[in-house]
């Protein structure tokens, strides 16, 4: 399972508002690709259509989508958004992370 801060949702709401698109009509799609200063990457974007091999979750009202290879590397992760004077953005709260980038962008197992 993927859980999603209450910060985060609302960001989420704010940006699929601004692209005319709604919550119940999209969902959030979380992955890891490689590369990266540390070896795996973290992608988010927002998406419409399943995959067959697509894990789907729903916590905090929102709709996430992993594929079966990311799941692995991302089973028990918090999403988050952070809107402090340190930075702008989502971050990655991943329990099977054993290092992380200083950018918290890219990770190693």
């Amino acid at each position: 399972m993927i859980k999603i801060t209450d910060e985060a949702k609302n960001k989420i709401i704010a940006l699929l508002q601004e692209e005319g698109s709604s919550i119940q009509e999209s969902f959030v799609r979380v992955g890891v690709t490689s590369g990266g200063c540390s070896g795996l990457s973290y992608n988010l974007s927002f998406d419409k259509e399943t995959k067959d091999e697509d894990k789907i979750f729903e916590d905090n009202g929102v709709r996430v989508v992993v594929d079966k290879k990311s799941y692995l590397y991302l089973v028990g992760m918090t999403l988050e958004y952070s809107g402090g004077l340190n930075g702008k953005g989502f971050v990655f709260n991943n329990p099977n992370a054993n290092r992380t980038c200083g950018c918290g962008e890219s990770f190693a197992v």
